[in-house]
């Protein structure tokens, strides 16, 4: 609310809205400068990264890096996405959708090498922001990996697996081709 801001910056409420002619001003500004932030920092990140897995890499660790030094503007991302309304909401969803589109590319470079397991790319996003996006709830440098171990680590997850690949592997469902069933039972009689 706009009275822990209040708290948590020291500024008195009639000072925020001195400031701020709103929360939902507040809100827009904390939302545009974060993700505008993380975004151009990705892309000069991006610049040095040639290769899929080092492109997603610097995605995560770029991403790690920036909320682990913003734990207080990934709280508000996280609790307020829904609270902006018009124009703002629009303008944000904007440069959000410029971000997932950056990672999604990247996936889908990934996917074009070989190196991916069939998995529909969109889900693989969403399901890494899904990892990323909750360290504020639980990261303690105290006792946890700081940003760039972090980041290692969840990129090995994430491209990797958490398995040593000595697991029995699960047996495939068997699919059959229609078209060859059809010609197959012809042949048969």
């Amino acid at each position: 609310s706009i009275r822990d801001i209040s708290r948590a910056s020291g500024v008195s409420l009639s000072g925020l809205y001195y400031y701020f002619e709103s929360k939902q001003k507040l809100l827009y500004l904390i939302q545009i400068n974060t993700f505008t932030s993380i975004l151009k920092r990705l892309e000069r990140r991006l610049v040095a990264a040639v290769a899929p897995e080092e492109r997603l890499r610097a995605l995560v660790s770029n991403h790690i890096d920036y909320f682990l030094r913003h734990p207080a503007e990934m709280k508000v991302l996280a609790h307020e996405d829904e609270a902006l309304e018009d124009p703002y909401r629009r303008e944000v969803a904007e440069i959000k959708r410029r971000y997932y589109e950056l990672a999604r590319g990247i996936f889908e470079a990934l996917r074009k090498t070989g190196h991916m397991r069939r998995v529909n790319p969109r889900v693989a996003v969403l399901s890494l922001f899904g990892m990323m996006n909750w360290i504020y709830k639980w990261h303690n440098p105290k006792v946890d990996p700081q940003a760039d171990r972090l980041a290692e680590t969840m990129s090995a997850i994430f491209l990797d697996g958490v398995t040593n690949g000595l697991m029995t592997p699960r047996p495939r469902p068997v699919t059959l081709d229609r078209h060859a069933v059809q010609e197959a039972t012809r042949a048969v009689g």
